[in-house]
């Protein structure tokens, strides 16, 4: 193996100290990983389980070969056997203790199923189970991608509440100064420069509030990923407006059907279900099976002969103790209950996807006020300083333009959140949460 000289990795290991720049999609690869997230790991866990369940299921249907060897030396009782045997000649009698005798058999035998519709349909359930975990386990990486996200937005928000939170800070500072300046001017008082103090010390101490909450985030998209707890990131996406396509709910609901995991894994479950209740309901048929075996059998392995036999065996049921009318009716039950489920399923994406597209047009119009309140603000402001500054308004008009930038600011913010949450809990009702990564 070629060895790196150090000087060329201490770039790479000063860059292993520094924060990790973290991209959206960046997350979701990580979390997709092998060794990501939980959820997938167990979703793959559970595909190998049904698999295996299926392979069961198909054993049936398979021959079945089996071979024995067989030594054995033993003494028997022919009158405990019912055998009797009475002596022409007096006297004489034949003895009922038999033995010691060995017998050597060396025997192949093999057994296959011909006709047993229960057990096809049993072996169909089956796959379609499997069909439906591997759904399932393509719903998990869509969940975790969701999740990755909403935590990934989540931190965003935070981080963009701490970044106003520091413009405030410093628009306080500044009117501190202002009011300071117009006190040492003769145009200004006391009280103007405690209210503007007041008011930088509320919004150092949301400051702190905001630094908090954008911490817990940052732990909390850690953990989603998977990542250990003390990395350091710094998200290199920005909390932007994302224009969307205008769609209607049918069309929506018709991507859901094409592409939801979650939808297709439900609708396998039913079909599984049925087929399972199938093969209970055709257990009543008679089952045919061919059996034969093949093998050495004889005193010892000097004197064995060649022995063989085969034939077909039919089973026919005939009663059971109810335990088969049971089954069948647990297996009824249980195919309903699928089938509620997936009723449900379908209403509940229907009710998301409404609900997602009422929420993505109220926070589109949330955008254009909140911008539109934004650009007011300022502009309250630059007119309440100038006047402040010519001595024509008092600090209070300064403080109250100040306090609704502030809202104006946290505004805009809580609206772009709220639109990219839509546009991706839209996408996730869908079934392609995939769209809304960069």
């Amino acid at each position: 193996m070629k060895r790196v000289p150090l000087v060329l990795l201490l770039p790479l290991l000063a860059q292993a100290q520094d924060a990790i720049p973290l991209s959206l999609r960046r997350a979701v690869e990580i979390a997709l990983a092998p060794e990501g997230s939980a959820r997938l790991q167990l979703a793959r866990e559970a595909v190998r389980a049904a698999e295996a369940r299926a392979g069961q299921a198909r054993a049936a249907l398979l021959p079945d070969l089996s071979a024995s060897l067989l030594y054995a030396s033993q003494t028997t009782n022919l009158a405990a056997r019912g055998i009797q045997f009475t002596s022409p000649f007096p006297g004489f009698s034949i003895p009922s203790f038999v033995g010691p005798f060995t017998t050597f058999d060396a025997r192949v035998t093999g057994t296959q199923s011909i006709f047993d519709f229960a057990a096809l349909r049993r072996m169909q359930s089956a796959r379609r189970t499997v069909d439906s975990v591997h759904s399932e386990s393509g719903s998990a990486a869509d969940t975790t991608t969701e999740l990755v996200a909403r935590a990934y937005l989540a931190a965003l928000r935070a981080q963009a509440s701490v970044e106003t939170a520091d413009a405030n800070v410093k628009l306080g500072e500044e009117l501190v100064n202002l009011a300071e300046t117009q006190r040492k001017a003769g145009t200004g008082t006391g009280i103007e420069v405690t209210r503007a103090q007041v008011q930088l010390a509320n919004e150092k101490q949301r400051r702190i509030v905001m630094e908090n909450e954008s911490e817990r985030a940052r732990l909390q998209l850690l953990r989603t990923i998977g990542l250990r707890l003390d990395a350091q990131i710094t998200l290199t996406d920005a909390l932007a407006y994302q224009p969307t396509e205008e769609i209607t709910v049918a069309q929506a609901l018709e991507t859901a059907r094409k592409l939801r995991d979650a939808l297709a894994a439900q609708e396998r479950r039913e079909e599984a279900a049925r087929l399972t209740f199938d093969a209970v309901k055709w257990e009543r048929l008679p089952s045919l099976a061919a059996f034969a075996d093949y093998g050495s059998l004889g005193s010892g392995l000097g004197s064995t002969l060649p022995t063989r036999s085969y034939g077909l065996s039919l089973r026919v049921p005939i009663f059971d103790g109810g335990r088969r009318d049971a089954r069948r009716a647990e297996a009824a039950s249980l195919y309903r209950q699928e089938r509620i489920r997936t009723r449900d399923l379908r209403e509940q994406i229907e009710l998301d996807i409404r609900l997602a597209l009422d929420a993505l047009r109220s926070a589109g119009a949330q955008v254009g006020t909140s911008r539109e309140g934004l650009a007011l603000a300022e502009s309250e402001l630059a007119s309440a300083r100038r006047r402040y500054e010519a001595g024509v308004a008092s600090s209070i008009e300064v403080t109250d333009a100040q306090t609704r930038l502030a809202r104006a600011r946290d505004n805009m913010v809580s609206a772009l959140f709220n639109h990219n949450l839509a546009r991706l809990d839209l996408n996730a009702a869908q079934g392609a949460v995939e769209r809304i990564l960069p």
